[in-house]
C-alpha cells in the first residue's frame, strides 16, 4: 500500500503532467494577449492542482526564455518531481526553439519552469510527438519570479 505521501507526489506529478498536455494538445486553451499576439503565461500551482494566474506574455518572458535555454547544461537526471516543486510557469515562445543536447534534439513552442524551492530549475520541453524532456539549466530565474510575483520573494 503507498504512503499517503507517496501518493499525494504521484498525484501532483500526474496534474503537473496532464497541465502541461492539455497546454500543448490545446493551445487554444489560451487566448492571444492582445497587445503581443503571444499566448499568455500561466502559473500552475501543483498543490491546489490549476492554473491559479495567467500574464500577458511580452518581450521581457520571451526574454527570460530565451535566456534559459541559452543557458541549458543538459538533460535532467530525475524523472519526478517532488513536494518542493510548487509551482509551474508555462511561457508560450513567439517563435519555435530547438535544443540540442548530445544526442536529443527537440523544437517546441512552449517552455515549461518548474520551481522547486532549494533546488535548481528544470525545463520541461515536448517534442512534436508530446514526448517530454527535462532540462538543466544555469540562467537566474529569480527576475522572472519577482516580475510573475508567484511565490512572493
Amino acid at each position: 500500500m503507498l504512503s499517503k505521501r507517496i501518493a499525494a507526489m504521484l498525484l501532483a506529478c500526474c496534474s503537473l503532467f496532464l497541465f502541461a498536455q492539455i497546454a500543448v494538445a490545446h493551445p487554444a486553451h489560451s487566448a492571444p494577449s492582445s497587445e503581443t499576439g503571444l499566448k499568455p503565461v500561466q502559473v500552475f500551482d501543483v498543490a491546489a492542482g490549476k492554473v491559479i494566474k495567467t500574464i500577458p506574455n511580452d518581450a521581457q518572458y520571451q526574454t527570460f526564455a530565451s535566456s534559459w535555454v541559452n543557458s541549458i547544461t543538459g538533460l535532467a537526471p530525475q524523472v519526478t518531481t517532488d513536494e518542493s516543486c510548487s509551482y509551474v510557469y508555462r511561457v508560450p515562445l513567439e517563435k519555435a526553439v530547438t535544443i540540442k543536447q548530445r544526442d536529443v534534439s527537440v523544437t517546441s513552442d512552449d517552455l515549461f519552469l518548474f520551481y522547486c524551492k532549494d533546488k535548481p530549475p528544470i525545463l520541461l520541453v515536448f517534442d512534436e510527438k508530446r514526448r517530454p524532456f527535462l532540462f538543466l539549466f544555469k540562467a537566474d530565474i529569480k527576475p522572472f519570479i519577482q516580475k510573475v510575483g508567484v511565490p512572493a520573494l
